[in-house]
């Protein structure tokens, strides 16, 4: 299985950037991609970014050119670098590992945006 914990939120204003770390342990070599997902107040989960173990990524168009997601392989440790924040930004964001055990969350970590 693999753990999951995320951190970096907090309250920001609008055009102000964030960088998000999902913190990964247990059987690390059993993950093929990590996702970052957020999700807003009355809203549904929605998929940010992904990245696979081969370094590939994918990014939402909605939030293409204001995300960078990444990865430091030696701290087991994913990044999602989040700029020009919006007050439309405002949800919790996620991690998820998906691999051969199936797929493991974390707890989330808060992101306000707010004037």
């Amino acid at each position: 299985q693999v753990q999951l914990v995320e951190s970096g939120g907090g309250l920001v204003q609008p055009g102000e950037s964030l960088r998000l770390s999902c913190a990964a342990s247990g059987n690390m070599y059993r993950i093929s991609t990590i996702g970052w997902y957020r999700q807003a107040p009355g809203k549904e989960r929605e998929e940010v970014a992904t990245i696979t173990m081969n370094g590939n990524t994918n990014y939402a168009p909605s939030m293409k050119g204001r995300v960078t997601i990444s990865r430091d392989s030696a701290k087991n440790t994913f990044y999602l670098q989040i700029n020009s924040l919006k007050l439309e930004d405002t949800a919790v964001y996620y991690c998820k590992a998906l691999g051969v055990f199936g797929r493991s969350w974390g707890q989330g970590t808060q992101v306000t945006v707010s004037s």
